[in-house]
C-alpha cells in the first residue's frame, strides 16, 4: 500500500511541527466520509489512524462523478 509523501506544518502554540500519514484511501462509516491519516509531532506519533473528514466541496465533487457512471 503506498502513503502520500509527509506534509509538514507549524503549530506555534505548542511548538511542533505536525506532520500527516495517509494511504489517501476514502472511508465512509456512514455519516462521514474521511481519510485516515497518523500524525506526528516533530517526528513522533501521536494519533494513529486519525479520521479527517473531507470537506464538503470534495465529497460533492466525488458525488458528482460517481452519479456520471
Amino acid at each position: 500500500m503506498s502513503r502520500a509523501a509527509p506534509e509538514g506544518q507549524l503549530i506555534s502554540e505548542i511548538g511542533v511541527i505536525e506532520t500527516t500519514e495517509s494511504d489517501n484511501i476514502l472511508r465512509w462509516d456512514g455519516d462521514n466520509l474521511y481519510v485516515e491519516q497518523d500524525v506526528f509531532h516533530n517526528g513522533q506519533l501521536v494519533h494513529r489512524k486519525y479520521r479527517r473528514r473531507v470537506t464538503k466541496q470534495v465529497a460533492q465533487a466525488i458525488a458528482k462523478m460517481l452519479a456520471q457512471h
